[in-house]
């Protein structure tokens, strides 16, 4: 089993199965039936300054928007570098909880964007499970298409959301990318 964390994504060609722990996050777990090949990914969108479903695209928008799209393309590339057709994709959904009250609906805005996102590139939804106050554990097996889905009890919550608060505040303090590192 491998386990992904926030801002993670991981592709598989072989009989494992991939899992995380989500709260607000959203996780798509994307295979092609046919190839045999799939993966899941973890992210989260700090930020709400999307007004229309193209907004993610733009990169005025800022890196915490173009985090979720990142993920998703970097998920939907790799899988189409191991022979994957795109009209083939068979994609589950699962998180965007609002796990704090006290805080701005995160989980909301990461539905609204992934929602967006699969109308516009034209990708089916095979099945889903977002929303909601609680927390779940996914468990995706690649080969299979299966997903097991746990939720998860309220002392449980607490931690996901303080590992969640850290990791919003880690995004604050990235950059927005553009550094180059030369090596020989």
């Amino acid at each position: 089993m491998v386990k992904i964390l926030p801002g993670e994504y991981y592709v598989s060609r072989g009989e494992e199965s991939i899992s995380t722990v989500l709260g607000s996050c959203v996780s798509a777990c994307v295979r092609d039936p046919q190839r045999g090949v799939g993966g899941m990914n973890h992210f989260m969108l700090p930020e709400d300054t999307a007004v229309g479903p193209n907004d993610w695209l733009d990169p005025a928008v800022g890196l915490a928007t173009r985090y979720g799209s990142y993920a998703m393309e970097s998920l939907i590339n790799d899988l189409l570098k191991l022979g994957a057709s795109r009209e083939r994709l068979e994609i589950k959904l699962f998180g965007g909880g609002q796990i704090l009250a006290a805080m701005t609906d995160v989980g909301g805005r990461n539905i609204r964007f992934i929602r967006n996102y699969m109308t516009l590139e034209g990708y089916r939804v095979a099945a889903e499970d977002l929303g909601g106050t609680q927390p779940r554990k996914v468990v995706y097996f690649p080969d299979t298409g299966r997903a097991r889905l746990r939720k998860l009890r309220p002392i449980e919550n607490r931690i996901i959301s303080r590992h969640e608060q850290l990791y919003l505040e880690s995004l604050g303090r990235q950059s927005a990318g553009g550094d180059v590192e030369l090596f020989e």
